[in-house]
């Protein structure tokens, strides 16, 4: 039972992976667009969920 669990949770990572890195480069443009027009409460907003795509990242890459 915990293989076929393990096996289920990687396809759900292989499924996952691409769409999140689609989501990190979104929001790499909106902090880009927010240090261009000096928003600093935009650029911490999108650096906290920046933060949260790379811990997601580094968990389904482990």
């Amino acid at each position: 039972m915990k293989q076929v669990i393990e096996a289920y949770k990687r396809k759900d990572a292989e499924k996952r992976i691409p769409v999140l890195r689609l989501e990190i480069d979104y929001e790499l443009a909106t902090l880009h667009d927010a240090i261009v027009a000096s928003d600093t409460e935009a650029m911490g907003a999108s650096k906290e969920r920046l933060e949260k795509y790379r811990q997601e990242m580094v968990r389904l890459e482990a």
